[in-house]
């Protein structure tokens, strides 16, 4: 994870949050007081978010002390207590929604992103997120589905070119669109891969024909399962392949046992449920 965007993240979610000041915290807490916090799970699942709270409460306060009792990955269940931490109560307190806003939220993704890959035992096929997230959260989402057993596709706009309906239509179709996105790597950044939609069997026969040295993937959007077969057997390894659109935990193996390589599932991300977590203070 970077950590870089990471704290600035925290530095943007904390401005939105405290404003001119946390004034619950300044009006009934001397200041300079200490303290000490646990963070209680309350919710089957899997647990995320541990070091990302760890670099939450040490950006605000580099001195704070946080003792971490479960990780990341791991399985959690009710009653367990996942971490520790002593610092200022001002830092406690001002720090509380953020850390478990994110922890809530990465957990349930990983919590998900782990029934699928589940599901997806003894096929060769991986699983992919997308940028299907929320604005400004996509770095700690992005991790979840990592912490949850899943594959990130590309970060942003910047990483990869993904010729969509819309590039392509707007292009001209395939052929132009193809074209001029491997003359533009070649002039911008030849490191750039290419990965094409398409959105029938002779879309697929078309890009085997023009894009050979120029694609790396192919994906085949809305299909079937028998019209992956179909498409695999046309493609004979050429490519990448990737099955998107409409998948999910109940039809997910019937794509896998196409043979795709890859399946990326949107709902990974805007379809989990925050688990439950919260943040006690501990009163000595």
């Amino acid at each position: 994870m970077d950590n870089e965007l990471l704290r600035q993240l925290v530095i943007a979610a904390l401005k939105e949050d405290i404003g001119d000041g946390d004034h619950s915290t300044l009006s009934c807490i001397p200041p300079g007081k200490q303290g000490k916090a646990e963070l209680k799970i309350k919710q089957a699942g899997i647990l995320a978010g541990v070091e990302v709270a760890q670099k939450i409460f040490e950006q605000v306060e580099p001195a704070a002390k946080f003792t971490a009792f479960k990780k990341d990955g791991n399985a959690m269940v009710a009653g367990e207590i996942a971490f520790e931490v002593s610092a200022s109560i001002y830092t406690i307190l001002t720090c509380e929604r953020l850390v478990l806003n994110c922890m809530q939220r990465m957990s349930g993704i990983a919590t998900l992103t782990l029934q699928y890959t589940e599901k997806l035992k003894g096929y060769k096929t991986k699983l992919l997120d997308t940028r299907k997230t929320t604005p400004n959260f996509r770095l700690l989402e992005k991790e979840a589905v990592k912490i949850g057993g899943g594959i990130n596709h590309r970060f942003g706009l910047y990483d990869m070119i993904m010729l969509k309906d819309n590039h392509i239509d707007y292009a001209g179709g395939l052929t132009p669109a193809i074209n001029k996105a491997f003359e533009y790597t070649q002039t911008h950044n030849p490191a750039l891969k290419i990965e094409v939609e398409t959105r029938s069997l002779a879309d697929v026969e078309t890009v085997c024909t023009i894009g050979k040295g120029k694609v790396f993937r192919i994906m085949l959007d809305n299909f079937t399962p028998a019209q992956i077969t179909e498409a695999l057997q046309i493609i004979q390894g050429g490519f990448e392949t990737e099955a998107s659109g409409g998948i999910n935990l109940q039809t997910i193996e019937s794509f896998a046992a196409t043979g795709v390589d890859y399946v990326s599932v949107g709902g990974l991300i805007h379809q989990a449920q925050s688990v439950d977590l919260s943040l006690k203070a501990v009163i000595v």
